[in-house]
């Protein structure tokens, strides 16, 4: 019975017995958190079903899942190329701007660096490219599904780079894209926040330099003389028209042509 009665005993019964602490080593207690920020219309519900989502798979790898499975392997000169990132990834035709290139489409809509890093494994590595191209970011600044800093971001896409190099994948950085206000979309810039776009943009072109990734600047192509993006590249501020993509593809394959070219990465 003695033996029975100690089974049954509750694991911080045991712990206490044992001289262990009686509360978690990540204490304090986890804080409440409530979100008054006005989302919009379409932001808000949005976000409503996309958390729930998240607590089941935060990188939301079953998105990809079936196109990864169906991918045969690469042939043995091909030179495939992964484009990862979020919405302006996602949303770039490349069989339209690389014709007959075997370039592979991993972005996805709303996601943060976080994130990426979370399926790079999967979207990336197990894909077996020759290359990486990551942009990621803005919807970090934005604070749109969590709070990130500077350092965070960075770290984030410093992190899959190493990732990529560990497994001879070549890498580029790029720039996020310069934003604005338009007459739909008026609180762009306050929401990504031009300034910290360019510091993290800086800072990822000093990493890129310090440890041979090529590097893809997005930034000046799309900018207007004010330093945001020229209103005649997009409708909403953010995502660039086919005329930025246009601009957009020559600045990718050369970056990709430099990767492939380097020595040791």
């Amino acid at each position: 019975m003695k033996r029975l009665a100690l089974l049954l005993l509750p694991a911080a019964a045991l712990l206490i017995g044992a001289g262990e602490p009686q509360h978690y080593q990540s204490s304090p207690e986890r804080r409440t958190v409530q979100d008054t920020r006005d989302w919009g219309p379409w932001a808000g519900p949005f976000r409503e079903k996309l958390v729930p989502s998240m607590m089941q798979d935060f990188g939301e790898r079953y998105l990809y899942a079936p196109a990864n499975a169906a991918l045969p392997a690469p042939a043995p000169k091909e030179r495939r190329v992964v484009f990862l990132g979020d919405s302006i990834t996602d949303m770039w035709d490349l069989p339209h701007y690389f014709p007959g290139k075997p370039y592979v489409n991993r972005g996805i809509g709303s996601q943060v660096t976080a994130q990426m890093l979370v399926r790079f494994q999967q979207d990336v590595v197990a894909l077996k490219p020759r290359v990486v191209v990551i942009l990621g970011g803005v919807n970090d600044v934005s604070g749109f599904l969590q709070i990130e800093s500077e350092d965070g971001i960075v770290s984030n896409i410093e992190a899959m780079a190493d990732i990529a190099q560990r497994h001879g994948i070549r890498v580029v950085l790029c720039s996020i894209l310069p934003v604005t206000n338009t007459p739909s979309a008026d609180y762009v810039v306050k929401e990504r926040k031009p300034e910290e776009l360019r510091r993290i943009n800086a800072r990822l072109e000093a990493l890129a330099k310090a440890h041979g990734y090529a590097f893809a600047n997005y930034y000046p192509a799309l900018a207007g003389a004010d330093g945001l993006m020229d209103p005649a590249f997009t409708h909403d501020g953010v995502h660039p028209l086919a005329n930025g993509y246009q601009r957009m593809a020559p600045i990718a394959e050369a970056a990709i042509a430099r990767a492939l070219a380097s020595k040791g990465h």
